[in-house]
């Protein structure tokens, strides 16, 4: 095969890359497919210094998986079979769906000659020459306790509901003579976020940095994809933080800061008075900013309101978003549901009733704008009156970013949060019962 440098392959034009491909055996052409040298952008390939950590802040679908993926690989290969890290990312389901088996996981694209064993029930990938990796949840980051590692990868770690995951993982990257972290992830500004970004500053960093866009791996994404993504979200914020990996913090306008979540973000609850599960369904399931809000929110003993639980699902059937309800109702033993019925009508307790029929429930609607509804809310969490339990990136990102009168998209988990405070906290203060809508229960009107 010809010898080419590295350098030279990432400079090869897609045309002079064809013709190289063309001079190549069949035997060439299978070596140099699992050649990521080769393929991989120069974005794509690690920093030449002795960095600590490597966060990758890049849009959606600009192969942060695959960089993750193939940097595992390597390093598991390059070891001398003692080789352990840690595969962090925000679940369970994520480790295992996304970093091992996903299009660009670890199974997918590894070698046929250095395949690892998967071992679910261990969660552990074992490499021939005896390395080895082993998954973990940032919803529970205890399980890094203890386990110590020479290298990791951690994937989407502006959506980890526990920041202190990443301590708990720090005190176990200590094995070796240079441990390293990859960090893949869609920006968000979230304290750890901003933390890192600050690490990759200064003359003396121990962060490297690398920033990407959707479009710059146009040539391997769809092109109706692209035109669809480009069409609706191509200048907006959202888009801006999806597709261009900018890092936005509140929009002007936004009726929540994150300064104050931040400030009144706890760990360790006290007990609870209450607890309640609200839905917001989406208007149109077909529609692709289509969510259905789902959230658990508590009021503790103190008088304080306390958010649990995100479970909003993206685009889910009505099915998906009964059961998903009717879970946290029963993990969380709230004492009712609480759904948003102006756009569903009786679908919401309907959907939850066929799933159980003894689920205490009670429909709201919304007699008043979405902004006249959230105002009331906002206010507690300036006051400081409400928490949340961990952290839940997307609906925070929802709560500081929804411009009242500016915004066009409909903020779902950002309505499921106003009704469950609304009801824990407020309470008749604003709602008045309208028999019209009687069921087991009274009806409120907001």
């Amino acid at each position: 095969m010809s010898q080419l440098s590295l350098a030279e392959r990432l400079a090869l034009d897609p045309l002079a890359r064809a013709e190289f491909l063309e001079t190549l055996s069949p035997e060439e052409e299978k070596a140099l497919e699992h050649d990521w040298s080769f393929w991989a952008r120069p974005k794509q390939t690690a920093p030449a210094w002795a960095w600590y950590a490597w966060l990758i802040l890049a849009g959606r679908g600009f192969g942060k998986t695959r960089i993750g993926a193939e940097w595992v690989i390597e390093q598991a290969r390059a070891g001398n079979g003692r080789t352990r890290i840690a595969l962090v990312a925000e679940t369970a389901a994520d480790a295992r769906d996304v970093m091992v088996e996903g299009e660009s996981g670890i199974l997918t694209i590894s070698p046929p000659w250095f395949l690892p064993k998967y071992e679910p029930s261990k969660r552990r990938l074992t490499w021939p020459n005896g390395a080895r990796a082993t998954t973990f949840s940032a919803d529970e980051p205890g399980q890094l306790r203890g386990p110590q590692f020479h290298k990791a990868w951690c994937d989407e770690p502006a959506k980890w509901r526990y920041p202190e995951t990443w301590d708990q993982l720090s005190f176990g990257l200590r094995l070796g003579d240079h441990p390293q972290v990859v960090l893949t992830t869609t920006p968000r500004p979230t304290p750890l976020i901003k933390q890192w970004v600050a690490d990759s500053q200064g003359d003396n960093p121990t962060f490297a940095l690398t920033r990407g866009s959707t479009l710059e791996n146009r040539g391997n994404l769809a092109a109706p994809f692209l035109r669809n993504v480009l069409r609706k979200y191509q200048g907006t914020r959202l888009g801006r933080q999806e597709l261009d990996a900018e890092i936005l913090d509140d929009a002007p306008g936004a009726l929540w800061k994150r300064n104050d979540i931040d400030a009144d973000r706890v760990s360790s609850p006290p007990e609870f008075v209450r607890v309640v599960i609200a839905i917001d369904p989406s208007v149109s399931s077909d529609s692709p900013e289509a969510e259905t809000g789902i959230v658990a929110a508590a009021l503790g003993t103190d008088g304080h309101g306390y958010l649990l639980a995100d479970g909003s699902i993206e685009k889910p059937t009505p099915e998906q978003w009964g059961k998903q309800g009717i879970s946290l109702y029963k993990l969380h033993r709230a004492d009712r549901v609480i759904g948003e019925a102006n756009n569903g009508g009786d679908l919401v307790e309907a959907n939850l009733r066929a799933i159980d029929k003894k689920v205490s429930y009670r429909k709201v609607h919304a007699a008043r704008g979405k902004q006249t509804r959230a105002e009331p809310i906002s206010s507690l969490s300036e006051q400081h009156r409400i928490h949340h339990v961990g952290s839940f990136p997307q609906l925070e990102d929802q709560l500081c970013q929804w411009e009242p009168g500016v915004s066009t998209w409909s903020p779902n988990r950002l309505d499921a949060y106003v009704w469950a405070f609304t009801e824990l906290m407020l309470g008749s203060g604003i709602a008045e019962y309208d028999p019209r809508y009687d069921n087991d229960l009274p009806d409120m009107r907001i």
